[in-house]
């Protein structure tokens, strides 16, 4: 029986994380992507690791000289002289080959020829790993598909055997045709990576493991971004390959009333939906708990799609929340998300990081609205917000969703229909009386245990949080137009402090 091959980190942890652990060593690997979606970023990431290993790594390009290939290097603080860099210009200079031929150009030879000083310079340097860029001008070389095929055999064929494990770099630039197909087939496992130009903002990126054989990889999507230093991958996020057991206590806000609403306050490893017209207060209820979690101790993550930091802040404090100081004890972190920079492989992977890394233990996302619109050409976000929700609820995290609806008074709906992933949903209203706008609050689904399911008046002011005694001479608060016609008594004026 064959043993298994051995796995080797690729050399970027978000893929290493995909592939669970590395590739299996000794085997012909294909990298392809269209112009600029970051191969030769990737490749170097791979060769790099392979010297941090103590290994003998090898870059043969085609294409790229070697002057290229360092610019691309020092963009991200690296060096090429950590790995040999073999470029068939340079080709007469490392194999000896007469003087009078100064340079040579791939297009100008045979492409047997190139196959056989490519195969020298690997006897040369016995490297243990080797990428390849690009296929592209062997196709243009061999100028039959059946030929080149044949050569991509030999290829294969040359490096079996050999302690090395081999990338080749495709740019897709060919048509897709038959040979493409046989190439896939040739290839141990296929790497494809994709750039994606929106309507607006930063264009999209993302890489998919199309096969890699005796792997148990992370199939689909998984969103990327090419920063200095690298690219950061973004696994997609599994939520039951996060399981652990749930503690479930309730966590207090500070407010008592307020807490009386959900039977005791939310429970950790669930999410509550503050939904409402804008200006009901749903910002402020969410960071009562946020500021509750830090006074205990614990932290918590603001990610803030819609309002500026500091207004947010100032607002706060307003309502006799000094979020500042929380903030300055790290405690607090506030997370501006600006629109059209993010894609929600990357968004999920900062409320990973925060969860198992900074061990935050309360998440405000405010608002959905503002989530979509950062988004706006993105499939399945509600899919992918459900699984992130249900990662979190694993992790033992209590999340707050800010949900505005459309609309001020009267009948109001949402952008993101996304209550039936919530374990709470929190409902805030307009209503008239006595000749003012008032707020009303209730709780329509509480499925971490009993909830009230009471009408109370809702108050922010210099004081805090207020919340009054149940409303009930109370109508048409779920047809959008409620109306009080109670007595007066038991709506809360300044002077009042609700019971």
């Amino acid at each position: 029986m064959t043993e298994p091959a051995s796995l080797i980190p690729f050399g970027n942890e978000g893929l290493d994380e995909i592939l669970r652990g590395g590739l299996p060593t000794n085997r012909l690997y294909l990298l392809e992507g269209a112009p600029g979606s970051g191969k030769t970023t990737l490749s170097l990431q791979f060769l790099r690791e392979g010297a941090r290993r103590g290994e003998r790594a090898l870059y043969v390009t085609l294409s790229e000289t070697k002057e290229e290939l360092a610019i691309v290097a020092a963009s991200h603080g690296w060096s090429i002289d950590e790995f040999d860099v073999f470029e068939l210009s340079m080709a007469d200079e490392v194999l000896g080959v007469g003087r009078e031929q100064s340079i040579l150009y791939s297009w100008e030879m045979e492409l047997g020829e190139t196959i056989k000083l490519i195969e020298a310079e690997v006897e040369r340097v016995k490297p243990r790993r080797v990428v390849f860029d690009s296929l592209s001008e062997m196709r243009l070389l061999a100028q039959d598909p059946l030929r080149y095929r044949r050569q991509v055999l030999a290829l294969k064929q040359f490096f079996a055997g050999r302690d090395t494990t081999v990338l080749l770099v495709d740019d897709l630039t060919a048509s897709r045709d038959g040979g493409d197909g046989h190439l896939h087939s040739l290839c141990h496992g296929v790497i494809t990576l994709e750039r994606l130009t929106l309507e607006f903002g930063a264009a999209r990126r993302r890489l998919q493991i199309q096969k890699l054989r005796g792997v148990d990889f992370v199939a689909g999507f998984h969103d990327f971004t090419i920063r200095k230093g690298g690219l950061d991958i973004y696994p997609r996020l599994i939520a039951s390959a996060h399981q652990r057991a749930l503690v479930g206590e309730a966590i207090p806000s500070g407010v008592p009333e307020l807490d009386a609403l959900l039977g005791g306050g939310p429970l950790r490893g669930t999410s509550t939906l503050i939904t409402g017209p804008a200006g009901t207060g749903k910002t402020t209820i969410a960071l009562q708990y946020a500021y509750a979690a830090c006074e205990r101790g614990e932290r918590a993550v603001i990610y803030e799609f819609d309002e500026r930091i500091g207004t947010l802040l100032a607002r706060a404090r307003s309502f006799n929340l000094d979020l500042q100081k929380h903030v300055d004890a790290g405690l607090l972190i506030v997370e501006q998300v600006d629109p059209a920079e993010l894609s929600p492989g990357e968004f999920a992977a900062r409320v990973r990081r925060r969860v198992e890394g900074d061990q935050a233990r309360v998440i405000v996302i405010d608002s959905l609205n503002g989530y979509l619109a950062a988004m706006p050409q993105e499939q399945q976000l509600v899919l992918q917000m459900h699984e992130l929700l249900s990662f979190l609820n694993q992790q033992a995290v209590a999340t707050f969703l800010i949900n505005p609806q459309q609309g001020l008074l009267g009948t109001m709906s949402s952008n993101i229909n996304i209550s039936y992933v919530a374990d709470a949903v929190m409902l805030l209203r307009f209503f008239e009386a006595d000749g003012r706008i008032r707020k009303a609050i209730s709780v329509l689904k509480n499925r971490a245990g009993a909830h009230e399911d009471t009408i109370r008046e809702f108050r922010v002011d210099a004081e805090g949080i207020r919340v009054g005694t149940p409303l009930v001479a109370f109508q048409g608060v779920l047809t959008g137009t409620p109306e009080y016609t109670g007595e007066r008594l038991p709506l809360m004026e300044n002077r009042e402090r609700g019971a």
